[in-house]
């Protein structure tokens, strides 16, 4: 979702919730701008609709049969629900909706003639989010989606979902704009931090899982950004062109998978141009991919300022224009009435756009369980830190280890913290999806905002502090450096048994990484304490891949990513040996931009609203990340999938035949160290004419006691065997012989046993 960028572990017992249906205060439309009325009083046998026995489908329509062609189109237009100056002198239709929630991201009317709910919505896929203001809500955050994507653990992405989605409701909303997906096509993108990797199969899954936790709470999901919003530069403009084979191969088959895992009330589509059309207008993502091809029952929605026409953009599959008015015009308001009464839009196809919305909220018990506002004085916060925690813990990524130096151990008797406000707190994402921190300040900061020119500021941290976790856990003397004078912090470092230096690289919504060095001359600090001090440690918070030239010179390096509310407890627990490290990369990270298959990021973003900038997509097309590496033959800083441990774990004893038309492998994973700890398998499988060498066919993370092993059975989707055919809108798997590889990374091949498969076609796996 777009901000204006004119200045623009399952839930505890305590937080389960028994709410009785009932009919709430809800909002009716005069001149676009919804007004309050009373709530209804008609019992079930008025509404039929009402039947819980009865299949979303089968209500929604029912209730489409008693709906005026106005109260149709209602549920297709939503308003902007922030007080923002800039929107007022934007456009003279606009003003705040009655009954929005101030500071979210936006309120669709509900019609209490007929028991519908309103769609209250809040941004994002790290928890509810708050608009930029002088009283934002304090709420639980997550890690961003990328730390949540390294743990390569769906039962954590479902938890935390759930958790947020939780914190939603009883903050009085029913739709949530998350989980977002976009694969790593560009490690520069500015919003890398909220999705999940750089693999199909393990963003999907994740994501999935996610979604599915969310709506586990009578809350609407939203799979976004619907397609190929890789990069924001340029992102309202930019045209990505890429044939259909390679599309279907990378980044829709991650969001066909997450669809099948979540099954989402809603998918946003994008702001950016795919093969020369609007994602919001694209007649092939929207309806014969997502709708036809893959079976979507919810609504499409769009995101903020992402709607360009009315007649083309409802006749291409957009149910509802979202955020009113960041967009030229109200376009799904009075004129999308206008064209269906002249017949430039179906009746039948105005019908199926409300059905799809009521379908979602049926579907996730928008009517069953409605929200019943702001009830956030009931959420167990200390349950909710639990469960972001845990996630933080499990995505940290144990990139280098010199023998002995981590965990901390108890002969350490000084250590200096550097940098990146280690002594306070944890560092943030910026834009739409920043969640202003339980816990702290009333305006959510803790440091200073040192990103003054507005969105996507603040450059917020949550009140976590590493230094206090630290000293909580360690009989050392812990003390701490801004790393501001680099002479002083490596003289204070020659002194100190042990030097951890935070390095943080912001990034936000709207603005792209300019490189993957870490900024404002960080790698230079790094460098010197590294050569004042051998035991030294660095801990990366940052929104995706960077890289280290200082990496020999260090003796231990953790990718911490944005770890949430509870980040600084997770990173000190890692540190010290309370947990055991078990994060594996979700995204390659190159040695270089030299390596990437853009080296100089695409567009202008000097170019205007009107201009007709256009990517190149084609050139990696379906070999994204760890795919273009081996492809390419370049060498990675770190392999996609890596990841150390404290402890040692062995792969042996795979095994793999023919399932259906997938693959069956069977292995053993044996902890052959001394503590507990967490492994992820990997199984990687080799074709014939494939857009690359391997692809990741399955994995299962495993927690073992030491000596322990367990066996684990899976099975590879045939997708991830087959080429997609365009001519034919179908999957196809050549006969002949295919690798399997169980593997401790992509970079990291074990043992290896070949499978003979038939020929096969099919249009969805499970034909």
């Amino acid at each position: 979702m777009i901000r204006p960028t004119f200045s623009r572990l399952l839930l505890s017992a305590a937080t389960i919730l028994t709410l009785v249906p009932a009919g709430i205060a809800v909002a009716q439309t005069t001149n676009n701008a919804p007004q309050a009325a009373a709530a209804p009083t008609e019992g079930p046998r008025e509404r039929p609709w009402m039947n819980a026995a009865l299949s979303p489908g089968q209500r929604a329509d029912l209730l489409l049969k008693q709906m005026t062609l106005a109260e149709k189109l209602q549920l297709t237009f939503g308003y902007f629900s922030t007080q923002a100056d800039w929107l007022r002198t934007a456009t003279k239709n606009w003003v705040f909706p009655k009954d929005g929630l101030p500071g979210s991201a936006g309120i669709v009317p509900g019609i209490p003639r007929l028991g519908i709910p309103a769609q209250w919505q809040t941004d994002a896929g790290v928890g509810v989010a708050s608009q930029r203001g002088p009283t934002p809500r304090l709420r639980t955050s997550l890690p961003s989606g990328l730390a949540t994507a390294a743990t390569w653990n769906p039962e954590l992405a479902q938890a935390g979902g759930a958790m947020i989605g939780n914190e939603a409701f009883l903050s009085g909303f029913n739709v949530q704009l998350a989980g977002g997906m976009n694969l790593i096509r560009e490690p520069r993108n500015g919003r890398n931090f909220e999705y999940s990797g750089e693999d199909p199969l393990l963003a999907g899954i994740i994501t999935g899982h996610e979604i599915r936790g969310i709506q586990s709470q009578h809350v609407v999901s939203t799979m976004k950004h619907y397609a190929f919003n890789d990069q924001e530069t340029n992102r309202m403009v930019m045209d990505h062109r890429i044939g259909e084979q390679a599309g279907r191969q990378s980044d829709l088959l991650a969001f066909e998978i997450a669809n099948e895992v979540g099954q989402p009330g809603s998918v946003m589509c994008s702001y950016n141009r795919v093969n020369g059309a609007y994602a919001c207008e694209n007649d092939w993502l929207l309806n014969k991919v997502l709708k036809q091809d893959w079976g979507f029952k919810g609504y499409v929605m769009s995101d903020w300022g992402a709607t360009h026409s009315t007649s083309e953009a409802a006749n291409a599959g957009l149910d509802q224009q979202s955020g009113w008015a960041f967009d030229r015009s109200p376009y799904f308001a009075d004129a999308l009435r206008e064209a269906v009464n002249n017949g430039h839009v179906s009746q039948a196809r105005a019908d199926d756009m409300a059905r799809r919305v009521l379908y979602a909220m049926f579907a996730n018990g928008l009517f069953d369980h409605p929200v019943q506002g702001d009830r956030s004085a009931t959420i167990d916060y200390a349950g909710h830190a639990a469960v972001t925690r845990a996630d933080a813990e499990e995505g940290i990524v144990l990139l280098k280890n010199r023998p002995g130096l981590l965990p901390i151990a108890k002969s350490v008797r000084s250590i200096l913290i550097v940098g990146s406000h280690a002594d306070v707190g944890v560092l943030s994402g910026g834009g739409s999806s920043q969640v202003y921190p339980h816990g702290g300040p009333t305006n959510g900061l803790i440091v200073p905002d040192e990103h003054a020119s507005g969105f996507p500021g603040p450059k917020l941290y949550h009140p976590s502090s590493p230094m206090k976790a630290l000293q909580a856990r360690t009989g050392a003397t812990v003390t701490y450096l801004d790393g501001k004078d680099v002479a002083a912090t490596a003289a204070a470092a020659r002194k100190a048994d042990m030097v951890i230096v935070f390095g943080e690289q912001w990034t936000g919504e709207s603005l792209d990484a300019p490189d993957l060095n870490l900024p404002a001359g960080q790698d230079r600090l790094i460098d010197a304490v590294a050569k004042a001090n051998r035991n030294t440690v660095v801990v990366l918070e940052t929104g995706g891949p960077v890289v280290m030239p200082w990496l020999s010179r260090v003796g231990a390096v953790l990718e911490a990513w944005y770890p949430g509310t509870s980040g600084g407890e997770a990173i000190a627990r890692v540190l010290t040996g309370e947990v055991n490290p078990s994060g594996r990369l979700p995204v390659t990270f190159p040695a270089s931009v030299a390596q990437l298959p853009r080296p100089v990021l695409e567009g202008d973003p000097k170019l205007d609203s009107d201009s007709h900038p256009v990517s190149d997509y084609d050139k990696d097309g379906a070999a994204v990340g760890y795919k273009w590496f081996e492809k390419t033959g370049a060498k990675p800083l770190f392999p996609f999938g890596y990841g150390l441990s404290y402890s040692r774990f062995a792969l042996s004893g795979l095994t793999a035949e023919p399932s259906g038309r997938g693959i069956a492998a069977r292995f053993t994973v044996t902890n052959s160290g001394t503590v507990a700890g967490k492994t992820v398998a990997q199984v990687y499988v080799a074709g014939r004419g494939w857009e690359a060498p391997r692809r990741l066919g399955a994995f299962r993370k495993f927690d073992l006691a030491p000596g322990a092993r367990d066996t684990a059975a899976v099975t590879i989707d045939p997708r991830l065997l087959a080429t997609f055919d365009p001519a034919t809108r179908s999957w196809h798997v050549a006969a002949g012989r295919y690798t399997v590889t169980l593997a401790d990374s992509a970079g990291d091949p074990g043992q290896s046993v070949t499978v003979q498969l038939g020929e096969s076609t099919f249009r969805h796996p499970g034909e």
